[in-house]
């Protein structure tokens, strides 16, 4: 199977580059100054063992690449970018006939739970991915992913009825590739425990970091709401011990000098990327509460704080956590 990789960015640079660097076809999808960087000096993807400079073919959209009915479709870019993605791509024809939304797989490589409802409006056959790969791209053609001995726990599973014979063929070539792939049934169940990870994502975003005492209790906070609507909702969720189990001895990060871990949503502020990916991380709890009635006015403030810094601007740290915390204090009712 050769892999597309819809958006080279820290996730997918470093699925695209891992696959490649052990002989798998793989075209990574990016633009501007990264595409710009990776044509001209190839994917530099740092690791603990080193720096790899891998020589991957680069495209900026689908009209520069054909089509063939062996391709498996990588959506990594945010959430919020996904339904120009996937329109882009699903009409996109495939040699021998029919389009990709007809007759190739996409897997949903990223955060958040909406991104499989996204994709199977356009295509018939969507895997979810449940990512646990810390990494970051902050400078064009560069990717830093600091864990070993995997690079990264990616849970894989079909997205609705069907046979999953290419989720374990997929599981097989990045098992290859230096991560760990289990194919589970539950996918979905394995995001909606990654969602309650990331809703910290806002807090180091907007205060520049999370480790201080008034952030963590920004954070248990969103966290113990998140876990009160997915409750309510009736939704089930991995634990957090889960998670830590999955990637405990595997995935763990290796940190590399001058390369400090840091969350996507931190990333898209530091690179002023002009959107961020907080509605459909704090958001969806926003929504879910707001559904089945339950309060949730601490990721209501992180999303609009997310929201704001983008809009004006604001690196990572424009806000502290006291200043979030005197704000949600502040709207509570009396």
């Amino acid at each position: 199977m050769r892999y597309i990789v819809i958006g080279a960015g820290a996730v997918g640079g470093s699925v695209g580059g891992r696959l490649h660097e052990s002989g798998r076809p793989v075209v990574l999808v990016a633009r501007g100054a990264h595409a710009d960087a990776l044509r001209a000096q190839g994917l530099r993807l740092t690791v603990p063992t080193g720096t790899l400079t891998l020589d991957v073919p680069v495209v900026t959209g689908p009209e520069d690449v054909e089509l063939r009915a062996d391709d498996v479709l990588v959506l990594a870019v945010k959430t919020q970018d996904s339904v120009a993605a996937l329109d882009a791509w699903a009409a996109r024809p495939v040699a021998g006939g029919g389009t990709a939304g007809e007759r190739l797989p996409v897997v949903c490589a990223q955060n958040g739970v909406e991104n499989e409802r996204l994709a199977l409006r356009r295509f018939g056959e969507v895997h979810g991915m449940c990512v646990v790969l810390p990494s970051s791209h902050l400078t064009p053609g560069e990717v830093v992913a600091p864990c070993g001995p995997y690079t990264g726990a990616l849970v894989l599973g079909r997205y609705g009825p069907g046979p999953d014979g290419t989720a374990r063929r997929i599981a097989g070539d990045l098992e290859e590739s230096c991560f760990l792939a289990p194919v589970v049934t539950d996918v979905m169940r394995w995001k909606y425990g990654k969602l309650l990870g990331n809703l910290a994502n806002a807090v180091e975003a907007v205060c520049g970091s999370a480790a201080d005492a008034a952030a963590q209790d920004l954070i248990a906070r969103a966290k113990a709401e998140g876990t009160a609507v997915l409750d309510a909702a009736g939704i089930a969720y991995a634990s957090g011990a889960e998670i830590t189990r999955l990637r405990s001895g595997t995935v763990e990060v290796q940190p590399l000098p001058g390369e400090p871990t840091r969350s996507s949503t931190w990333q898209s502020l530091a690179r002023g990327t002009g959107s961020i990916e907080t509605d459909h991380l704090n958001g969806e709890i926003v929504l879910l509460g707001r559904t089945h009635g339950v309060p949730t006015p601490v990721n209501a403030a992180l999303a609009t704080a997310a929201r704001e810094s983008v809009l004006l601007g604001r690196e990572p740290g424009g806000l502290t956590a006291e200043d979030l915390i005197r704000r949600i204090d502040t709207a509570a009712p009396a």
